[in-house]
């Protein structure tokens, strides 16, 4: 077994990796960017190494710089997470070249797998059934045409290397074909450095199943059930459970069969999840989706997923263990038989996001956060009271997972600890989560994948908004007596705290990111994740009006220069903010005086992007 573990990723997933390692006794260290200097990985970790600045690009992202802290850190193993560059081939294969084992597939595997047209090649070979789409990437908008005229629309235009939703971008009609696939390609060079692309066929109403895969080294391939993922907002998914309430048990074995047999035909080993549409179609009288149902390849994530965890609630088998001891060449110690589903798990996304502004981002400091407990309560977090929530990454706080018995205890389980969940200082998710408990949709298990864009009336995420939203105002330490001083200090870019307590000494005043009475928002709509606010605000000077940025971000586009005119509602560029991208637009019509906002620049909020005439 390893004897210290690299965990090249941030926030509770990387906490996750590392509670696993201390129960095998393997020693871990964790890598930071500048912006994560205070964060919980790092805090938890045996060791901890800055990588480089906020910007995911030039520290998480930066492959050189993780390898270079494994090495000098001494780890013998490097596990990715997910997210950043845990499905990044050629990061696996700098791994493999170096001293230090990946823990994960091969990055050979990775690649044929990873790249969406390659792996429905591999499907369809291993009778694998694939949603109908182009076999290799499309290079012009002619050649999307061509395929939407023959297959009718909708169409989904997808990034070859993506996934999560990134770089999915749904096309009604030909009017739509060119900025959407430029969009996509955008968000594919963006998010995973391949800006190509492929179409398939979008199927309006499917469920989204996915199946858990573990492999190891000697040939055993099995899967742990299957996990039903339809409950999404623009193909992000929200809540996950197992198993499906929609499938009955001769059709789930039919897809879990399916998954198990293009993995075993593609050579794959250690964890990873195989993703399929099941068309809601052909139910038997019981409601369900029987054999009749046709069911379709979507993807393979060829890393541990988020709801990872509500296969782990089902089985009791520890996915990420599992994966540390494949990596270090042990044999599964259990078979396909010896797996067994025991009860119903729900997990629940814990985000910064406002659910009643169109899921905006939030950010702010965590005044209160006192999570639920108590028998069949699980969360995973990476967080402390007092912390803060900035905008440079992703918005989960957490995740909460609920195990009942049954469906329907695991329901009222979920209520309970929902309602527990006491977090004040940032507005989060919880409400919509509680609403959607209460849903005759969702609980009767009848929803679909466009359930909550097209179906589910806004005005209820409201409602539940003003109803169960937490007050967002900042702690008062004004009558603290003892000032504790926390202090971060860094010896050849490795990590050191500092604790100081000073008493009779006027407190220090943190500064951090953002407040909780301070919450900065950005509005999304449409396809592309823009907001008719663009995600900016506006200022009138002397020299015009600047236009702002409302959020901390990276700039994917300029499409303006000085010079131009430009009128109401023209997209002036486009920044990324928290894996959202959003248009920032003219307020009114005028002329461009200045353009501050070059393409890939890291920018905060107030930083003025463009100045108006």
């Amino acid at each position: 077994m390893f004897e210290k573990v690299l965990v090249a990723n941030r926030g509770e997933i990387a906490v996750r990796v590392m509670r696993a390692c201390e129960e095998l006794g393997i020693g871990t260290v964790a890598v930071y960017s500048e912006a994560d200097k205070n964060a919980g990985h790092a805090r938890y970790a045996d060791e901890a190494y800055n990588v480089g600045p906020a910007r995911a690009a030039d520290s998480y992202l930066d492959g050189a710089a993780i390898v270079e802290a494994g090495e000098k850190a001494g780890a013998d193993a490097v596990h990715p997470g997910y997210g950043f560059l845990a499905e990044n081939a050629d990061f696996a294969a700098r791994v493999e070249d170096s001293e230090m084992t990946w823990v994960g597939p091969s990055s050979g595997s990775m690649e044929q797998l990873g790249e969406k047209t390659s792996a429905r090649k591999e499907m369809a070979a291993a009778d694998v059934p694939t949603v109908p789409g182009t076999e290799d990437p499309v290079e012009s908008a002619d050649e999307i045409r061509e395929f939407a005229d023959e297959a009718g629309y909708p169409v989904a235009i997808k990034a070859e290397g993506g996934g999560g939703g990134r770089g999915l971008k749904v096309v009604e009609n030909e009017d739509e074909i060119e900025d959407q696939f430029e969009s996509a390609q955008r968000e594919g060079e963006a998010y995973f450095d391949n800006s190509s692309v492929y179409v398939e066929k979008f199927l309006e109403s499917p469920r989204h199943i996915e199946v858990q895969i573990i492999a190891d080294h000697h040939g055993n391939v099995r899967h742990i059930g299957e996990r039903d993922c339809s409950l999404q907002r623009r193909q992000q998914k929200v809540i996950e459970e197992g198993p499906s309430p929609a499938l009955t048990d001769d059709l789930r074995a039919e897809i879990q069969e399916a998954a198990r047999r293009g993995a075993d035909a593609a050579d794959y080993y250690n964890a990873g999840t195989f993703e399929f549409l099941v068309e809601d179609a052909d139910r038997n009288e019981d409601g369900l989706l029987d054999e009749g149902s046709s069911f379709y390849f979507l993807e393979v994530n060829t890393r541990i997923q988020v709801e990872h965890t509500v296969s782990e609630e089902l089985t009791g088998i520890d996915i990420v263990k599992q994966q540390l001891r494949v990596a270090a060449g042990a044999e599964l110690p259990f078979a396909q038989d010896d797996v067994e589903l025991d009860g119903h798990a729900i997990e629940f996304r814990i985000n910064a996001e406002n659910a009643a502004e169109e899921f905006a981002p939030a950010t702010g400091t965590l005044d209160t956060y006192d999570p639920p407990g108590g028998i069949g309560v699980r969360l995973d977090d990476a967080l402390r009271q007092g912390d803060d929530i900035g905008g440079d990454y992703d918005s989960m706080i957490a995740k909460l997972i609920v195990w009942g018995q049954d469906r329907e205890e695991c329901l009222i389980r979920s209520r309970r600890a929902l309602a527990e969940f006491d977090i004040e200082g940032i507005t989060t998710i919880i409400p919509f989560h509680r609403l959607m408990l209460d849903d005759e949709a969702f609980a009767a298990g009848e929803h679909t994948t466009n359930y909550l864009d097209e179906e589910l009336d806004p005005e209820r995420i409201d409602e539940a908004q003003e109803k169960w939203g937490a007050d967002e105002t900042d702690g008062d330490d004004e009558d603290e007596e003892v000032t504790k001083r926390d202090f971060v200090v860094e010896v050849n870019d490795k990590r050191f705290e500092v604790n100081l307590e000073e008493h009779g000494a006027p407190p220090v005043q943190a500064s951090s990111g953002g407040s909780g009475g301070n919450t900065q928002q950005l509005s999304s709509a449409g396809p592309s994740g823009g907001s008719d606010d663009g995600g900016s605000s506006s200022a009138s000077t002397a020299e015009g009006e600047q236009v702002t940025a409302e959020m901390q971000g990276t700039i994917l586009d300029v499409n303006v220069a000085a010079g131009d005119e430009v009128a109401a509602g023209d997209v002036l560029c486009v920044l990324e903010a928290m894996k959202m991208e959003n248009d920032v637009v003219a307020s009114h019509g005028g002329e461009v005086v200045e353009v501050a906002a070059t393409e890939g620049e890291s920018v905060d909020m107030g930083d003025v992007l463009v100045v108006l005439d």
